[in-house]
């Protein structure tokens, strides 16, 4: 069973930056697809960024140019870097594999809140 400890939330204003990390285990982490994916109270969770083992990146459009993700694959490490942050981005953030993510396995996820 893979294993995901999310970290790096917290609030911060309109604007803001923050960088977000993810230490995997049990994966194969080099080989991986690694993906930041965020749920929002009362929203479903929704894919915000990939990352695949040839360090191919997409996003999804609500944060394209603003978030930028990658990896360490010497420290089983995923990031997401944050900036131009606006009161929409508020969520609990969670990196996870595809697989993991349809199999609906989930680390404890770390909190944004944007607010003024």
């Amino acid at each position: 069973q893979p294993q995901f400890v999310e970290s790096g939330g917290g609030l911060v204003q309109p604007g803001g930056s923050l960088r977000l990390s993810c230490a995997a285990s049990r994966i194969m982490f080099k080989l991986s697809t690694m993906g930041w994916y965020r749920q929002a109270p009362g929203k479903q969770r929704e894919l915000v960024a990939g990352i695949s083992s040839d360090n191919s990146t997409q996003y999804a459009d609500s944060v394209k140019g603003r978030f930028t993700i990658s990896r360490d694959n010497a420290k089983n490490t995923v990031y997401l870097q944050m900036n131009s942050l606006k009161s929409e981005d508020t969520a609990v953030y969670y990196c996870n594999t595809p697989a993991s993510a349809q199999r609906d396995t989930w680390g404890q996820g770390t909190q944004v809140t944007v607010s003024s």
